[in-house]
């Protein structure tokens, strides 16, 4: 069965993306192989991704998750409905305001491998249900002080177990299971 995941790149503080959605602070790093070798584990386990959407632009700006080199389905939350549309070998389904669907449909997608949720969202309202497995957080180097947060108005307290802890040149790999 299918291990749902919320697999992010955050700063020390917590935050996705600065106040305007910008990731520059990920990039220029000094890098270890080991770093590359954490993600790309993850990577290899993923059958299938959720994630949001703004109607079809996610995909008309090049914000393809994980930048196209997963060759998975995708599932995009919206609130207008729109037809699947594929690119690049990439199938993109629009599911329309049922996040549990979206969970469900991409786990059965994903068969024995993982799905994985990508934003704060999206991984806030899937915590939120109940739905999540596992957080796999790489961590970087670095306080923005303020941005788009990864957990911010969670609203409930979730106790986790850590399963796996790894630091190399870059970043800080955390991964831990959801108690439930």
């Amino acid at each position: 069965m299918a291990r749902v995941i919320v697999h992010a790149t955050v700063t020390l503080d917590g935050f996705l993306a600065d106040e305007d959605g910008g990731v520059d602070w990920m990039f220029g790093r000094p890098s270890a192989p080991e770093d590359d070798l954490v993600v790309e584990r993850t990577m290899e386990h993923i059958g299938a991704i959720v994630g949001g959407a703004n109607r079809t632009r996610t995909i008309e700006d090049g914000e393809i998750p994980y930048g196209g080199m997963l060759k998975v389905p995708v599932y995009l939350m919206t609130h207008t409905a729109h037809e699947p549309i594929e690119r690049d070998g990439i199938v993109y389904t629009f599911v329309v305001d049922d996040i549990a669907k979206a969970v469900e449909t991409a786990m059965q997608a994903a068969g024995d491998k993982w799905v994985s949720l990508l934003g704060g969202s999206i991984a806030r309202q899937c915590l939120q249900l109940g739905l999540v497995d596992e957080l796999h957080l790489d961590v970087a180097p670095v306080l923005l002080g303020g941005g788009i947060s990864l957990f911010a108005g969670l609203g409930r307290r979730i106790e986790l177990e850590r399963l796996e802890t790894s630091a190399f040149a870059s970043e800080t790999h955390l991964r831990y299971r959801v108690l439930r």
